[in-house]
C-alpha cells in the first residue's frame, strides 16, 4: 500500500486533482492526428497508425510492454510500417503516474529515452510500489533518473512541474473520442481495439498484418 505523506510527492495541485478523473488500469489527445502532447515513434508516412493509451502505474500496461514492445519496434515501426503515438492517460495512484511521465519526459527527452525511461519505469514497477511511501516513491524516481543521467534537482523539478497534471487532463478529456476507460487501449489506424488477443504479441502482429495487408 503506498501511504501519502504530509508533504508528499513533489507535484501541482492539477496533477492531485486528477483523481476523480481517471480510468482504470486493465479494462485516452484527441483523435488520430499527432498533437504536442504526444510521444511519437516511427515513418510520418507509415500505412498503419497505433496509438497506445497507458499508465506508467498499470500492471497490465507493463505486462503488455514486456511482451509487444521490443518486436513491435523492431518488426513494424524501426522497418515503415508502423507510426506509434504514445499517450500518457493515468491511473490511480495519479500523483506517482503523472510523476513516472514527469521522470520520462525530463530534461527535453528525445523520444527514443523517452521509451528508454519508460521501460525502466515499467521494469521497476513493483519495486516503485515497494517505496510504500510518497517520499520512498520519490527517492526512486531520482535513483531512476540517476541512471538516466539526470540530477536529483532535476528530476524534483521535473515532477513538480504544473504541466504534468494540465498535459494528463487534456490526453484524457481528448481520449473520451475513442471512448477509453481503461489501460493499455490500442487504436489501429483509427479504430479501437475490442480484441484482447491484441494485448499480446501473436494478436498484435495479426492485426497488424491485417492492416497492411488490406
Amino acid at each position: 500500500m503506498i501511504v501519502m505523506g504530509r508533504r508528499g510527492l513533489l507535484l501541482g495541485a492539477s496533477a492531485l486533482a486528477l483523481a476523480g478523473t481517471l480510468a482504470a488500469c486493465g479494462g485516452g489527445g484527441a483523435g488520430t492526428a499527432v498533437n504536442a502532447d504526444d510521444i511519437v515513434l516511427g515513418a510520418e508516412n507509415a500505412p498503419v497508425t497505433m496509438i497506445e493509451y497507458a499508465s506508467s502505474t498499470c500492471g497490465h500496461c507493463a505486462a503488455f510492454h514486456e511482451a509487444v514492445w521490443e518486436q513491435l519496434k523492431s518488426t513494424y515501426i524501426d522497418t515503415g510500417k508502423v507510426r506509434f503515438i504514445f499517450r500518457e492517460f493515468p491511473t490511480a495512484p495519479a500523483p506517482v503516474a503523472v510523476a513516472g511521465f514527469q521522470l520520462a519526459r525530463c530534461g527535453g527527452a528525445s523520444n527514443e529515452q523517452y521509451f528508454a525511461r519508460l521501460s525502466e519505469l515499467f521494469r521497476q514497477q513493483q519495486a516503485i510500489f515497494a517505496a510504500g511511501t510518497m517520499e520512498g516513491i520519490r527517492a526512486k524516481f531520482v535513483e531512476i533518473g540517476g541512471a538516466a543521467g539526470l540530477s536529483a534537482d532535476q528530476v524534483n523539478q521535473c515532477i513538480a512541474d504544473e504541466e504534468g497534471g494540465e498535459r494528463a487532463r487534456r490526453i484524457i478529456e481528448g481520449a473520451s473520442a475513442f471512448n477509453v476507460t481503461g489501460t493499455p487501449t490500442i487504436i489501429i489506424n483509427g479504430q479501437k481495439i475490442e480484441d484482447p488477443s491484441v494485448q499480446t504479441w501473436e494478436g498484435l502482429s495479426r492485426i497488424l498484418e491485417a492492416e497492411l495487408a488490406g
